[in-house]
Protein backbone atom coordinates (compact mmCIF):
# COMPACT_ATOMS: atom_id res chain seq x y z
CA UNK A 1 0.00 0.00 0.00
CA UNK A 2 1.20 3.34 -0.62
CA UNK A 3 2.31 5.80 1.58
CA UNK A 4 -0.60 7.25 3.85
CA UNK A 5 -1.02 11.04 4.05
CA UNK A 6 -3.05 12.37 6.66
CA UNK A 7 -4.74 15.54 7.92
CA UNK A 8 -6.33 17.19 11.17
CA UNK A 9 -9.55 17.86 9.27
CA UNK A 10 -12.06 16.80 6.91
CA UNK A 11 -12.23 20.03 4.95
CA UNK A 12 -8.90 20.00 4.22
CA UNK A 13 -9.28 17.03 1.71
CA UNK A 14 -10.38 18.59 -1.53
CA UNK A 15 -11.97 15.83 -4.28
CA UNK A 16 -8.97 13.67 -6.15
CA UNK A 17 -8.15 14.67 -9.64
CA UNK A 18 -8.08 10.77 -11.34
CA UNK A 19 -9.21 7.70 -9.96
CA UNK A 20 -5.95 6.73 -9.27
CA UNK A 21 -5.50 9.54 -6.35
CA UNK A 22 -5.86 7.97 -3.19
CA UNK A 23 -7.86 9.85 -0.22
CA UNK A 24 -6.38 11.09 3.15
CA UNK A 25 -6.74 9.95 6.58
CA UNK A 26 -8.76 12.01 8.67
CA UNK A 27 -6.88 12.81 12.59
CA UNK A 28 -9.50 13.42 14.56
CA UNK A 29 -8.54 16.41 17.30
CA UNK A 30 -8.92 15.66 21.06
CA UNK A 31 -12.90 17.11 20.57
CA UNK A 32 -13.98 14.34 18.80
CA UNK A 33 -11.88 11.22 20.00
CA UNK A 34 -10.21 9.76 23.13
CA UNK A 35 -6.41 9.13 23.52
CA UNK A 36 -7.27 5.11 23.09
CA UNK A 37 -9.37 5.84 19.86
CA UNK A 38 -6.42 7.86 18.60
CA UNK A 39 -3.75 5.69 19.51
CA UNK A 40 -5.92 2.84 17.66
CA UNK A 41 -6.17 4.86 14.43
CA UNK A 42 -2.91 5.55 13.77
CA UNK A 43 -1.98 2.11 14.58
CA UNK A 44 -4.17 0.87 11.77
CA UNK A 45 -2.54 3.20 9.74
CA UNK A 46 0.44 1.96 10.40
CA UNK A 47 -0.33 -1.56 9.89
CA UNK A 48 -1.58 -0.92 6.75
CA UNK A 49 0.37 1.65 4.90
CA UNK A 50 3.68 1.25 7.02
CA UNK A 51 4.65 4.83 7.44
CA UNK A 52 2.41 8.05 7.97
CA UNK A 53 3.16 11.39 6.59
CA UNK A 54 0.68 14.13 8.46
CA UNK A 55 0.26 17.98 7.75
CA UNK A 56 0.64 20.00 10.86
CA UNK A 57 0.13 23.37 9.62
CA UNK A 58 1.72 25.64 12.91
CA UNK A 59 -2.25 27.61 12.76
CA UNK A 60 -3.92 24.33 14.49
CA UNK A 61 -5.19 24.97 18.06
CA UNK A 62 -1.92 23.23 20.27
CA UNK A 63 -4.10 20.91 21.73
CA UNK A 64 -4.32 18.98 18.49
CA UNK A 65 -0.52 19.36 17.89
CA UNK A 66 0.06 18.01 21.43
CA UNK A 67 -2.45 14.90 20.65
CA UNK A 68 -0.57 13.98 17.92
CA UNK A 69 3.23 14.18 19.27
CA UNK A 70 1.84 12.31 22.27
CA UNK A 71 0.17 9.73 20.10
CA UNK A 72 3.82 9.33 18.11
CA UNK A 73 6.05 8.92 21.59
CA UNK A 74 3.57 6.60 22.85
CA UNK A 75 3.88 4.16 19.87
CA UNK A 76 6.93 4.85 20.24
CA UNK A 77 7.75 4.91 16.26
CA UNK A 78 9.86 6.77 13.62
CA UNK A 79 7.36 6.37 10.75
CA UNK A 80 5.32 8.76 11.28
CA UNK A 81 6.58 12.24 9.54
CA UNK A 82 4.91 15.61 11.39
CA UNK A 83 4.95 18.27 8.24
CA UNK A 84 4.66 22.06 9.45
CA UNK A 85 4.14 23.49 6.03
CA UNK A 86 3.08 27.23 6.47
CA UNK A 87 0.21 27.55 4.22
CA UNK A 88 -3.42 29.43 4.22
CA UNK A 89 -6.19 26.68 4.69
CA UNK A 90 -6.75 26.12 0.97
CA UNK A 91 -3.24 26.23 -0.40
CA UNK A 92 -2.42 23.80 2.25
CA UNK A 93 -5.42 21.22 0.89
CA UNK A 94 -3.73 21.57 -2.49
CA UNK A 95 -0.65 20.90 -0.85
CA UNK A 96 -2.20 17.98 0.26
CA UNK A 97 -3.63 17.04 -2.64
CA UNK A 98 -0.29 17.10 -4.39
CA UNK A 99 1.10 14.90 -2.13
CA UNK A 100 -1.61 12.43 -2.23
CA UNK A 101 -0.55 12.08 -6.19
CA UNK A 102 2.87 11.68 -5.59
CA UNK A 103 2.03 8.47 -2.92
CA UNK A 104 1.10 6.34 -6.47
CA UNK A 105 4.34 7.17 -7.43
CA UNK A 106 7.96 5.34 -7.07
CA UNK A 107 9.26 7.64 -4.73
CA UNK A 108 10.11 6.19 -0.71
CA UNK A 109 8.26 7.63 2.24
CA UNK A 110 11.63 9.62 3.09
CA UNK A 111 10.89 11.27 -0.57
CA UNK A 112 7.53 12.06 -0.47
CA UNK A 113 8.00 13.76 2.92
CA UNK A 114 10.84 15.42 2.48
CA UNK A 115 9.21 16.67 -1.13
CA UNK A 116 6.33 18.54 0.58
CA UNK A 117 8.20 21.85 1.03
CA UNK A 118 9.95 21.87 -2.52
CA UNK A 119 6.36 21.93 -3.87
CA UNK A 120 5.60 24.80 -1.43
CA UNK A 121 7.51 27.10 -3.63
CA UNK A 122 5.44 26.03 -6.44
CA UNK A 123 1.66 27.37 -4.70
CA UNK A 124 0.29 30.58 -5.16
CA UNK A 125 -2.12 30.90 -2.40
CA UNK A 126 -4.15 34.60 -1.04
CA UNK A 127 -7.73 35.51 -0.89
CA UNK A 128 -9.84 38.34 -2.37
CA UNK A 129 -10.83 39.82 1.08
CA UNK A 130 -13.46 42.42 1.96
CA UNK A 131 -10.90 43.79 4.85
CA UNK A 132 -7.63 43.87 5.91
CA UNK A 133 -8.06 45.76 9.26
CA UNK A 134 -7.02 42.60 11.17
CA UNK A 135 -5.51 40.58 8.78
CA UNK A 136 -1.68 40.30 10.07
CA UNK A 137 -0.46 37.41 7.65
CA UNK A 138 1.12 40.42 5.23
CA UNK A 139 2.27 43.65 5.54
CA UNK A 140 -0.85 46.36 5.78
CA UNK A 141 -0.08 49.61 5.52
CA UNK A 142 -2.03 52.55 7.10
CA UNK A 143 -4.33 53.47 3.93
CA UNK A 144 -5.22 49.89 3.89
CA UNK A 145 -6.29 49.91 7.14
CA UNK A 146 -8.15 53.18 6.60
CA UNK A 147 -9.67 51.63 3.37
CA UNK A 148 -11.10 48.51 5.11
CA UNK A 149 -13.73 50.80 6.93
CA UNK A 150 -15.34 51.21 3.29
CA UNK A 151 -18.46 48.79 2.98
CA UNK A 152 -17.37 48.55 -1.22
CA UNK A 153 -13.49 47.54 -0.36
CA UNK A 154 -12.12 44.74 -1.80
CA UNK A 155 -8.52 43.30 -1.74
CA UNK A 156 -6.58 41.42 -3.74
CA UNK A 157 -3.84 39.50 -0.87
CA UNK A 158 -1.10 37.17 -2.07
CA UNK A 159 0.03 35.44 0.82
CA UNK A 160 2.55 32.91 -0.66
CA UNK A 161 5.29 32.49 -2.24
CA UNK A 162 5.90 36.49 -1.82
CA UNK A 163 3.66 38.54 0.16
CA UNK A 164 1.54 41.23 -1.95
CA UNK A 165 -1.45 43.36 -1.17
CA UNK A 166 -4.01 45.60 -3.62
CA UNK A 167 -6.82 48.22 -2.86
CA UNK A 168 -10.01 46.77 -6.15
CA UNK A 169 -12.59 49.15 -7.01
CA UNK A 170 -15.96 48.89 -5.43
CA UNK A 171 -16.99 45.69 -7.59
CA UNK A 172 -13.55 43.91 -7.99
CA UNK A 173 -13.21 44.41 -11.31
CA UNK A 174 -10.98 47.76 -11.69
CA UNK A 175 -7.85 48.14 -9.34
CA UNK A 176 -6.73 51.46 -7.63
CA UNK A 177 -3.11 49.85 -7.51
CA UNK A 178 -1.05 48.92 -4.48
CA UNK A 179 -0.58 52.29 -3.33
CA UNK A 180 -0.67 52.73 0.49
CA UNK A 181 -0.17 48.96 0.86
CA UNK A 182 3.58 48.39 1.26
CA UNK A 183 3.94 45.65 -1.61
CA UNK A 184 4.84 45.67 -5.01
CA UNK A 185 4.06 43.52 -7.67
CA UNK A 186 7.07 41.56 -9.42
CA UNK A 187 7.30 41.70 -12.76
CA UNK A 188 5.49 38.78 -13.68
CA UNK A 189 2.61 38.52 -16.26
CA UNK A 190 -0.09 38.88 -13.78
CA UNK A 191 1.08 42.52 -12.96
CA UNK A 192 -0.78 45.18 -15.19
CA UNK A 193 -3.16 43.02 -16.63
CA UNK A 194 -6.05 45.05 -18.85
CA UNK A 195 -9.20 45.44 -16.78
CA UNK A 196 -7.50 44.87 -13.72
CA UNK A 197 -6.60 48.38 -12.95
CA UNK A 198 -3.07 50.11 -12.76
CA UNK A 199 0.07 48.02 -12.92
CA UNK A 200 0.61 45.83 -9.81
CA UNK A 201 -3.07 45.98 -8.86
CA UNK A 202 -3.65 42.16 -9.62
CA UNK A 203 -0.98 39.41 -7.33
CA UNK A 204 2.28 38.75 -9.20
CA UNK A 205 1.19 34.80 -10.83
CA UNK A 206 2.69 32.01 -11.33
CA UNK A 207 4.90 31.79 -14.44
CA UNK A 208 4.23 27.81 -15.11
CA UNK A 209 0.92 25.83 -16.13
CA UNK A 210 -1.17 25.77 -13.08
CA UNK A 211 -5.22 25.46 -12.12
CA UNK A 212 -6.80 27.48 -9.65
CA UNK A 213 -8.64 25.97 -6.94
CA UNK A 214 -10.96 28.73 -5.01
CA UNK A 215 -13.56 28.64 -2.40
CA UNK A 216 -16.28 31.32 -1.37
CA UNK A 217 -17.08 32.63 2.11
CA UNK A 218 -19.08 35.37 3.10
CA UNK A 219 -18.33 37.52 -0.11
CA UNK A 220 -20.32 38.03 -3.43
CA UNK A 221 -17.88 38.51 -5.93
CA UNK A 222 -16.87 36.72 -9.38
CA UNK A 223 -13.17 38.72 -9.16
CA UNK A 224 -11.50 35.20 -9.03
CA UNK A 225 -13.03 33.97 -11.99
CA UNK A 226 -13.42 36.77 -14.07
CA UNK A 227 -10.05 38.85 -13.70
CA UNK A 228 -7.38 36.99 -11.76
CA UNK A 229 -7.66 33.19 -13.49
CA UNK A 230 -7.51 34.93 -16.88
CA UNK A 231 -4.65 37.06 -15.67
CA UNK A 232 -2.78 33.76 -13.95
CA UNK A 233 -3.37 32.06 -17.71
CA UNK A 234 -4.87 28.88 -15.33
CA UNK A 235 -5.30 25.89 -17.27
CA UNK A 236 -8.53 25.32 -14.99
CA UNK A 237 -10.62 26.12 -12.33
CA UNK A 238 -12.33 24.58 -9.84
CA UNK A 239 -14.50 25.49 -6.83
CA UNK A 240 -14.46 23.61 -3.18
CA UNK A 241 -16.09 24.44 0.14
CA UNK A 242 -14.34 26.57 2.37
CA UNK A 243 -12.41 25.15 5.02
CA UNK A 244 -13.37 26.00 8.48
CA UNK A 245 -10.20 27.52 9.39
CA UNK A 246 -9.74 30.38 6.68
CA UNK A 247 -12.00 32.68 7.81
CA UNK A 248 -9.68 32.76 11.42
CA UNK A 249 -7.17 32.98 8.91
CA UNK A 250 -7.38 35.83 6.55
CA UNK A 251 -9.42 37.64 9.90
CA UNK A 252 -12.68 37.96 8.25
CA UNK A 253 -15.29 35.99 6.60
CA UNK A 254 -15.67 38.48 3.74
CA UNK A 255 -13.58 36.40 1.51
CA UNK A 256 -12.53 33.99 -1.20
CA UNK A 257 -9.75 32.25 -0.85
CA UNK A 258 -7.64 31.02 -3.74
CA UNK A 259 -4.90 28.50 -4.75
CA UNK A 260 -2.80 27.93 -7.78
CA UNK A 261 -0.89 25.02 -8.23
CA UNK A 262 0.88 22.22 -10.62
CA UNK A 263 -1.93 19.94 -11.23
CA UNK A 264 -0.33 17.44 -13.64
CA UNK A 265 1.08 14.45 -11.86
CA UNK A 266 4.06 13.79 -14.58
CA UNK A 267 5.01 17.20 -14.05
CA UNK A 268 5.05 16.75 -10.17
CA UNK A 269 6.71 13.57 -10.34
CA UNK A 270 9.45 15.37 -12.76
CA UNK A 271 9.99 18.19 -10.62
CA UNK A 272 10.19 15.67 -7.34
CA UNK A 273 12.79 12.94 -9.26
CA UNK A 274 15.08 15.69 -10.71
CA UNK A 275 16.20 16.37 -7.04
CA UNK A 276 19.05 14.82 -5.91
CA UNK A 277 18.71 12.05 -3.23
CA UNK A 278 20.43 11.70 -0.14
CA UNK A 279 20.36 9.64 2.98
CA UNK A 280 19.27 11.02 6.65
CA UNK A 281 21.95 10.66 8.68
CA UNK A 282 19.69 9.99 11.64
CA UNK A 283 17.48 7.95 10.63
CA UNK A 284 18.46 6.54 7.55
CA UNK A 285 15.49 7.32 5.18
CA UNK A 286 15.84 8.83 1.74
CA UNK A 287 15.51 12.89 1.80
CA UNK A 288 15.30 15.29 -0.76
CA UNK A 289 16.38 19.12 0.56
CA UNK A 290 18.40 19.81 3.17
CA UNK A 291 16.03 18.07 5.65
CA UNK A 292 14.37 14.75 6.28
CA UNK A 293 10.96 15.01 6.63
CA UNK A 294 10.82 12.42 9.02
CA UNK A 295 13.39 13.20 12.22
CA UNK A 296 13.75 16.66 10.85
CA UNK A 297 17.56 16.19 11.11
CA UNK A 298 19.18 18.20 8.55
CA UNK A 299 21.39 16.87 5.66
CA UNK A 300 24.66 18.12 6.71
CA UNK A 301 26.23 17.18 10.50
CA UNK A 302 26.41 21.16 12.11
CA UNK A 303 30.03 22.17 12.06
CA UNK A 304 31.69 21.86 15.40
CA UNK A 305 32.21 24.59 17.90
CA UNK A 306 35.41 26.24 18.14
CA UNK A 307 37.36 25.78 21.32
CA UNK A 308 36.74 28.52 24.22
CA UNK A 309 39.83 30.84 24.51
CA UNK A 310 41.22 30.84 27.71
CA UNK A 311 42.65 34.78 27.56
CA UNK A 312 45.77 33.49 28.57
CA UNK A 313 49.00 33.75 27.24
CA UNK A 314 52.55 32.06 27.99
CA UNK A 315 55.08 34.27 28.74
CA UNK A 316 58.92 34.01 27.01
CA UNK A 317 61.85 33.51 29.76
CA UNK A 318 64.08 36.11 30.59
Amino acid sequence: MPTAIAVTSADLVLPAPDRHTPGAAVLRPPGEADLEGALAETSALLELHGHLVAVVPPWLPPATVRRLHTVRAILETDRIAFLDIDLPPLGTAVLVRQLRQLTVCDFSPGVIASAARLLTHYIHAGALLGTVAKLDRVPVGLKAHARSWSPSAQFAVLAHPTPHLARLGPAGSKGSGPKGSGSKASGSKASGSKGSGPQGALPPGPGFATHLTFARGALSSDWVTAELAPAWQVQGVMENPLPADSAAWWATPKLVEFAAAIPDLSVLYQLVASVRREECRWCGLELIGDRCGFCAAPLAAPPPEAPARTGTHSRSRT
